[in-house]
């Protein structure tokens, strides 16, 4: 179902919309900052951003308290202790196109208008794809680091962020500032990434989505030699609370940080003009596969650390910076078969399984295919997907990996399409335990449900071990040292039927 157009909406409508935008927002916030899982693409969160804001616009006298332009990130996560920022970790608006950033520089020189001898200068440097960390020193000493959180108050996750090789424990040189909280993004590498999956494939242990949310997760470890054992990197780039500006310049406040012992992005350049900032863009997006780790844009600034005051903020973000984002990575793969797995409520869902192919710098060899509409090329309401072509065994597909989340099929190419495919026949009984598989009545919408379950409850193997692996999971009982793992082992041995099994082993 389309959403209707921003100026076609009634007032009422508007405060309706605002209302279901501000908690499907707050929800994502709190998946991506909080858990490190996000549902939906960074295109798909910007698309609801913008709705909510163009709504703003059109009805400012509905602007809510809890809007989500108002807000950054999402609350602490529970376990750390609470850091409050001296000063705010802000988010950064977007820039989608080339005329987007013309806009923002044309902004900039309409402020500045009246200083007609004012030679603006600005920087551009790539958008690492990691976690926010604000990094506290104390006469060149590292005393504490903490995470973004909601821009406000973050995590005290000092301890780890010691297990980095990239920060240094004492500031090198001199010249730096009595106190200053040097702010960057923690990030891991393609190679290390892979690596740490191919060790816990292993092992036995879990599996992990994107570079992006394992970092994220090795940060939060509550004991730092788990931390330390990823490898993971930091690039400095902007700093919070000081006694001293590093330098007059962003540009040359980011090469004291060099200085003092950090790394900095080798591709941040100055430049004077849209078409400069717009050219570097296409030069970083070129190099972008091979830089062995996650971008997912380039940030621009006003460099002169003076005119960034006078320019100021609003809403929670600076005037005088904005993020370039990158389109969706794309790459065209085949299906070779589906699968169907079973949950712990019983869902029946589809995987396809595809021939290997890179996309982000990630290996990609599973896309969820989620009901029986989708691969029919229908989404939850019935409305067509994919133009509405389906997805069958055989089909060359495009898959897209945005934001660094699960990779999706965006379409098929209906013209290498072999001759012999049929379309899919999805199972009406469980592929597990055999029990009817059935499609139920949506209470709310009163339509048949797109997702088919499994009517076998815990006669059927495939829920009962779903639902003992969330029994002990971190989200339920977090049992140390019972993982998914170990519960297949008891379960298969006949050790554990149900989760009161548990407590006699």
């Amino acid at each position: 179902m389309s959403e209707k157009p921003v100026d076609a909406l009634t007032e009422s409508e508007a405060e309706a919309e605002l209302k279901r935008l501000a908690e499907e927002i707050a929800e994502h916030d709190r998946r991506y900052h909080t858990e490190d899982a996000p549902v939906i693409t960074d295109a798909e969160y910007d698309a609801l951003a913008r709705r909510n804001l163009a709504i703003e616009e059109r009805f400012p006298a509905l602007v809510r308290e809890d809007s989500p332009s108002l807000r950054v990130g999402a609350a602490p996560a529970e376990g750390f202790t609470k850091v409050r920022h001296a000063v705010p970790m802000l988010s950064l608006a977007k820039a989608y196109t080339d005329d987007d950033v013309t806009d923002f520089i044309e902004r900039g020189r309409r402020f500045f208008d009246r200083d007609k001898e004012l030679d603006i200068a600005f920087t551009a440097e790539p958008k690492i794809d990691g976690l926010s960390a604000s990094l506290r020193y104390e006469n060149g000493v590292f005393v504490q680091g903490a995470t973004r959180g909601n821009g406000a108050v973050g995590e005290d996750i000092t301890a780890n962020l010691k297990t980095i090789a990239d920060i240094p424990a004492k500031l090198k040189g001199s010249g730096w500032p009595e106190i200053i909280e040097i702010r960057g993004e923690v990030y891991m590498t393609y190679a290390e990434f892979e690596a740490l999956k191919q060790r816990s494939a292993a092992a036995g242990g879990q599996d992990y989505v994107n570079p992006r949310n394992t970092a994220a997760g090795s940060l939060r470890q509550k004991d730092p030699s788990v931390t330390a054992s990823r490898n993971l990197k930091f690039f400095a780039y902007a700093w919070g609370y000081t006694t001293a500006d590093p330098a007059p310049t962003q540009y040359d406040s980011v090469q004291k940080f060099a200085e003092w012992g950090f790394k900095i992005s080798p591709l941040m350049v100055r430049a004077k003009s849209a078409e400069e900032l717009i050219a570097h863009y296409h030069r970083i997006e070129e190099q972008r596969s091979a830089l062995g780790y996650d971008i997912d844009g380039v940030v621009y600034k006003v460099d002169q650390l003076e005119l960034q005051r006078r320019w100021g903020f609003v809403t929670g973000e600076p005037r005088w910076a904005v993020a370039h984002k990158f389109p969706a990575e794309q790459a065209m793969t085949t299906v070779q078969k589906i699968d169907i797995q079973v949950g712990r409520t019983g869902t029946l869902a589809p995987v396809a399984r595809l021939a290997p192919v890179t996309v982000g710098g990630v290996v990609v060899e599973n896309v969820t295919l989620h009901n029986e509409d989708y691969i029919k090329g229908l989404d939850s309401t019935g409305e067509p997907i994919r133009d509405g072509i389906d997805v069958r065994i055989g089909d060359t597909v495009v898959i897209q990996r945005a934001g660094d989340v699960i990779p999706q099929i965006v379409s098929v190419v209906i013209d290498k399409r072999p001759a012999d495919a049929v379309p899919y026949e999805f199972p009406h009984t469980c592929p597990i335990c055999g029990s009817p598989a059935t499609r139920e009545i949506n209470e709310k919408t009163g339509k048949e449900d797109s997702r088919r379950r499994c009517t076998g409850e815990l006669i059927c193997p495939a829920q009962a071990v779903e639902g003992l692996r969330h029994f002990v999971s971190r989200g339920a009982l977090d049992i140390e040292g019972l993982g998914a793992e170990n519960i297949d082992t008891f379960f298969n041995a006949g050790l554990i039927k149900t989760a009161a099994d548990i407590f006699t082993l």
